[in-house]
């Protein structure tokens, strides 16, 4: 099963109809894809991963192994509520945190700020892409977000270590994502990644020539009124390496109030006697422009 990939380079081209029909049916059909040639500085993303797997070696390794977890691991068997992962979260807007945390390098920081900078960048111009296709307002979603201080950012870097066991306990257990748009820059060796497709658990492949993998999140689900899907997905323990994962979330602020797009409803309260009217006058025409006056005839208009 191939995992659609949308070349951001195709967007200001001839092949730009296509490629927004790709990424029409990625947001549709599969509710995942990886983006290529999407302008974020290749370098800095490959700084910003090695200081982080710097940080756990340094910082985070040897806590996570003399943790309750694998002493747990050894001594119960399977386990079922917890999950084999050491991690920490940064706050990116409104405001960022990542100067507070303890333990991170200047360096690192400075990387990460860098790299959101352009991420930013990439994940409103990815929801103007959505709502282009959706047929809305190109900022709809950006405005849907934003409370008084615009959308809400933050990052979960998580390092998901060798397991002795990868048969008794997950990395991370099935969920989806509450917020809106996930972008994630991952390992580019150790697999781990799986989404549900289908009936199927689907392998994400380690992102080769940094890709970026995205997801969308709950929020995505709910404005575009079921049309783009939010996808439970899990992260599988591996026995050989360690697996890198660094999830941006494009989300909405903490006070954004989140419903379907009108424009995307359905009419509904409408008499079909009333349906029929209309649609005696509009038989041979687009059904679109008919769904439009129906919701007016429902709001008594």
């Amino acid at each position: 099963m191939e995992i659609p990939v949308i070349d951001f380079s195709k967007l200001d081209g001839e092949e730009r109809s296509a490629t927004m029909a790709l990424l029409h049916q990625a947001c549709e059909k599969w509710g995942f894809f990886m983006i290529e040639n999407h302008g974020i500085d290749t370098n800095l993303m490959d700084n910003v991963k090695q200081l982080v797997n710097q940080h756990y070696e340094a910082n985070m390794k040897k806590r996570f192994y003399e943790s309750e977890l694998p002493m747990s691991l050894e001594k119960k068997g399977n386990i079922t509520n917890t999950d084999w992962e050491t991690t920490f979260f940064v706050w990116h807007r409104p405001s960022s945190n990542i100067y507070e945390i303890q333990g991170l390098s200047k360096d690192l920081c400075k990387a990460v700020d860098d790299y959101i900078d352009q991420l930013i960048k990439l994940a409103e111009n990815l929801s103007e892409l959505m709502c282009e296709n959706l047929g809305l307002e190109k900022s709809y979603i950006k405005e849907a977000f934003s409370g008084s201080k615009g959308p809400c950012v933050g990052t979960k870097v998580a390092i998901y270590p060798q397991c002795p066991r990868p048969d008794l306990v997950k990395g991370l257990r099935e969920h989806t994502d509450a917020g809106g748009i996930i972008l994630l820059l991952q390992d580019e060796q150790v697999p781990g990644l799986e989404f549900f497709k289908d009936g199927h658990w689907v392998n994400i492949p380690p992102s080769k020539n940094n890709r970026l993998f995205v997801n969308n999140g709950d929020q995505i689900e709910i404005l575009s009124n079921g049309m783009y899907k939010s996808i439970q997905h899990r992260v599988m323990a591996e026995k050989d390496g360690n697996r890198l994962s660094i999830a941006t979330f494009y989300n909405p602020a903490g006070e954004a109030i989140i419903s379907p797009a009108p424009k995307l409803l359905y009419p509904s309260h409408l008499r079909f006697q009333d349906y029929l009217n209309l649609y005696s006058k509009t038989k041979f025409a687009e059904k679109g422009p008919r769904f439009e006056s129906a919701k007016t005839l429902a709001n008594g208009h």
